[in-house]
């Protein structure tokens, strides 16, 4: 898949969570709502940054092994 079907499919993901928490347990509480609303879109974004929006940025190992593939 392109990455731009990849941000579709989790911008409408991130939607559907929001929705879906806001109808089942904010229905009436709007302060409430509007942050956690912001905590999830915070969340995704922090994610989607870490993992899918840098796919060039390889993960460093963790191991003591010293490997030429991830220099330092």
């Amino acid at each position: 898949m392109g990455k731009k079907v990849v941000a579709v499919v989790y911008v409408v993901v991130m939607v559907a969570v929001i929705v879906g928490l806001d109808v089942t347990f904010l229905r009436h509480h709007l302060p409430e709502r509007l942050i956690v609303n912001i905590g999830i879109v915070v969340v995704f974004a922090a994610f989607y940054l870490r993992f899918i929006g840098r796919p060039w940025r390889p993960l460093r190992r963790r191991d003591s092994t010293p490997s030429n593939r991830y220099p330092s």
